[in-house]
């Protein structure tokens, strides 16, 4: 009996993978935070006719940023889980470089209030024995 062969996955190759990771991306949250101004939802919401995108590009969901071939796909999209878990990321607030910045130590500290330090403690004596 000889040896049995190594199954052959694409296990260790790293382009693969990372076709995989790329092909599947979306737009990050905070650039979707800045779609759902107002100003910038309306013309999303209105767009032209675009023959390269699913339903001419006209239903598309904000949160999401996603095209869908006709509204009931949209509508139903609306009542879906994935919707509802983006819609729940975009209630908090993103991060800001001024945050990100303070975080690795590179903005301004906080020394707390102008003035001189007072000393709350004594200063302690020994005893002899």
């Amino acid at each position: 009996m000889g040896r049995l062969a190594k199954a052959r996955k694409h296990r260790g190759i790293r382009d693969v993978s990372r076709k995989y990771r790329t092909r599947n991306y979306t737009r990050d949250l905070d650039q979707i935070h800045d779609d759902i101004k107002p100003e910038n939802a309306i013309k999303l919401k209105n767009q032209e006719i675009d023959t390269d995108k699913p339903g001419l590009g006209q239903h598309y969901c904000v949160e999401c940023a996603r095209h869908f071939i006709n509204q009931d796909a949209l509508d139903i999209h609306y009542r879906g889980k994935t919707h509802k878990r983006r819609v729940k990321k975009l209630q908090e607030e993103p991060y800001t470089q001024a945050e990100a910045d303070a975080a690795a130590g590179l903005g301004k500290t906080d020394n707390g209030k102008r003035g001189g330090r007072t000393l709350l403690t004594d200063d302690v004596t020994m005893e002899e024995l």
